[in-house]
């Protein structure tokens, strides 16, 4: 194995997940220990409402942990400026962009943003990371389509675009398939794939998508009721670790085929 293979990106120690209010700490998971490699695609699966977007949030520091540290390449989260932050981490969400009106550049250039001067001009390197970011995702024919003529999937190649311009080491994507057909699903998710292969960037994703997940990705973070757990598709198949994601009486998992089917 190689070196940069080795090199740990994002690590959790004994990290504690949930809410805090004026009466009482809501833990969601506890003693929650993970670390993501260099250019892997990660997969973060489990049951709705299971607090897959609260470890998202955790993570990217949008709230903090109850307990435990995070560190990106051996920093702690919560000791990066914002801007410092903004140069190791992109994340692309599922929420409707509200600035539909700029251009496909336009968009893809607010991923330079860490980057620009005070007024934001945009450099001759700048430029070459957004063409370079608009190539590898397969849109350089939109870059001057308004953003409001683009369907969802294509939106959504947008977006992915943004974050590689960004240049971070690590992109976090929730929820990247929503509102997707089929196809679309596993296409932004081998693109994503190729993506982790060709840039060398970490990528972590949550998705319900766990047949595919299954099958695309290097490794697997699985919340379920009782823990969380991160190992490869293959170690999580040979433990029974997918028996126990969603109730029996309904769904059951087939290790001979890596997916999920409905009992009859």
């Amino acid at each position: 194995m190689t070196e940069k293979n080795q090199h740990i990106i994002l690590k959790t120690s004994n990290l504690s997940i949930g809410y805090i209010s004026k009466k009482k700490h809501t833990c969601i998971a506890s003693n929650i220990n993970i670390e993501l490699k260099r250019g892997e695609l990660v997969g973060l699966i489990g049951a709705n409402g299971i607090g897959k977007s609260t470890l998202l949030r955790t993570l990217t520091q949008v709230q903090n942990p109850l307990e435990g540290t995070i560190e990106i390449n051996d920093k702690k989260v919560n000791d990066h400026a914002p801007l410092e932050l903004a140069k190791v981490l992109s994340l692309v969400l599922t929420e409707q962009i509200t600035s539909k009106n700029l251009s496909v550049f336009e968009l893809v250039a607010l991923g330079r943003q860490p980057y620009t001067n005070w007024i934001g001009t945009i450099s001759k390197q700048d430029t070459e990371a957004i063409n370079n970011a608009l190539e590898l995702t397969n849109i350089t024919e939109l870059k001057h389509k308004k953003c409001f003529e683009l369907s969802d999937g294509q939106l959504q190649k947008v977006m992915i675009a943004r974050a590689l311009a960004q240049d971070t080491d690590l992109i976090i994507l929730d929820e990247p398939t929503t509102h997707l057909d089929m196809y679309h699903k596993a296409y932004i998710l081998k693109l994503l794939q190729k993506l982790a292969k060709d840039t060398n960037k970490t990528i972590l994703f949550s998705s319900h998508e766990i047949d595919l997940a299954i099958q695309l990705c290097d490794n697997l973070i699985v919340m379920t009721e009782n823990d969380v757990v991160s190992n490869t598709p293959c170690n999580l198949i040979s433990k029974g670790t997918f028996n126990h994601l969603f109730p029996k009486d309904l769904i059951a998992f087939d290790e001979k085929t890596g997916s999920f089917r409905v009992k009859k």
